[in-house]
């Protein structure tokens, strides 16, 4: 009899334990609202629920970066389109002097409103958005544009500082996206054409070499006491003696810089300044620095020299111009494919975040349903137990 009673009671004993685990577990449920609470709860949603939620985390990072992107290039594009709004002005400008007739005090007043938009211009080029220089590539901690004056406070120069190569930010996984432009690409044309003689006063011809010259370049020719004529390109800090050049009909001229302008320097025949423009190399800042010191005759052209340069100048600010609303749409189809990117992740997120929540999320209906079934089957195993486990004396006796 003592051995039939400890069979029972193991028995009973344990489908009551297994009854309280199932209400344990369902009364868990329900003040959590959470189907897996541990591992151990459902061992292989709980692995697929733990890569769901790092993948909906490693989605909320590209999310945010591509937001942050998005935002940089917005600030990006309001600066090109205030960069084409001053471009406009200055060709307006342009057009207007070359136009028509001006004295000289009236084409200095419209050298200095070029100098404005030249001031602005650099501003706008050194932009700063969160702490980083919109135009610098990969070097967005430095000030991509750095600029000399003179001892008047002119602008004189602009250089370039910055990288070389824009900087990729990762908007997805393997998708590398641009987002900070260079400017020195961003400001300046690169499709190189022959240089021409805009204003020929020397007899001066262009060579037959591969120049590296930019924009619009001043040939200077001088005349030393052997009677040897000298030429320079960046007004006299180095100068080429013709007088030690054997071929005279591609010499190649050098600037302090490196920069050469080859030159058929077999017919010059007086000293003076000649103008050579080389289209598809024109830079923003220095267009605009020549056309200023053109408009303020730093040259003494006369009135009718005047006439014949500052027609051609009209183009070059429209290569300029045409430059930086390149960059505008480059940037406007960079946004629009990060807004669709971003669209699609937010949608991959909301699938991983809905299998997340079929997988974690009980079924509140049902877990009452199943909760009142244990708790009656829990009393209904205590009342049994009750009855036979009320044995006495008598019972062993027997």
């Amino acid at each position: 009899m003592a051995g039939s009673l400890t069979s029972l009671y193991d028995h009973i004993s344990y489908a009551i334990s297994l009854h309280n685990q199932a209400m344990t577990k369902l009364q868990e449920q329900a003040a959590t609202g959470a189907r897996i609470n541990r591992a151990s709860d459902d061992p292989s949603s709980a692995y697929r629920l733990l890569g769901l939620k790092s993948q909906d985390r490693a989605l909320q990072n590209y999310i945010d970066n591509v937001a942050d992107m998005v935002g940089n290039l917005e600030i990006t594009d309001t600066v090109l389109q205030n960069m084409t709004s001053e471009l406009i002005k200055c060709k307006q400008l342009v057009t207007q002097v070359a136009g028509g007739v001006y004295s000289e005090s009236n084409r200095k007043m419209l050298a200095n409103s070029i100098n404005d938009h030249l001031e602005q211009l650099v501003l706008l080029a050194n932009t700063k958005h969160a702490g980083q220089y919109l135009f610098g590539g990969t070097k967005t901690g430095q000030a991509p544009f750095s600029i000399v004056r003179d001892g008047s406070g002119r602008i004189v120069s602009v250089t370039y500082q910055g990288s070389l190569q824009q900087r990729d930010i990762e908007a997805a996984p393997g998708i590398m996206v641009p987002t900070f432009l260079t400017g020195s690409t961003a400001f300046a044309c690169d499709q190189r054409k022959d240089p021409q003689l805009v204003l020929s006063q020397t007899g001066a011809a262009i060579g037959s070499g591969t120049s590296s010259v930019t924009g619009a370049v001043w040939l200077t020719v001088t005349q030393d006491d052997q009677g040897d004529y000298n030429l320079s390109i960046d007004g006299g800090t180095t100068v080429i003696d013709l007088g030690d050049v054997e071929d005279l009909t591609n010499v190649p001229v050098v600037d302090a810089q490196g920069r050469v302008l080859y030159i058929d320097a077999s017919d010059i025949n007086s000293t003076g300044e000649d103008l050579v423009a080389i289209d598809g190399t024109f830079d923003m800042f220095q267009t605009l620095i020549s056309i200023r010191d053109i408009l303020q005759n730093d040259h003494s052209l006369t009135d009718q020299q005047l006439s014949q340069v500052l027609p051609k100048t009209i183009d070059w600010v429209t290569q300029i111009t045409d430059r930086v609303l390149e960059a505008e749409v480059l940037v406007g189809s960079r946004m629009s494919f990060l807004d669709s990117l971003k669209e699609a992740l937010e949608n991959m997120q909301a699938n991983a975040q809905d299998e997340s929540a079929l997988l974690e999320q009980a079924d509140i209906t049902q877990v009452a349903i199943d909760l009142s079934k244990y708790q009656t089957l829990y009393q209904m195993s205590l009342a049994v137990a009750g009855k036979l486990l009320s044995v006495s004396l008598l019972d062993f006796i027997k």
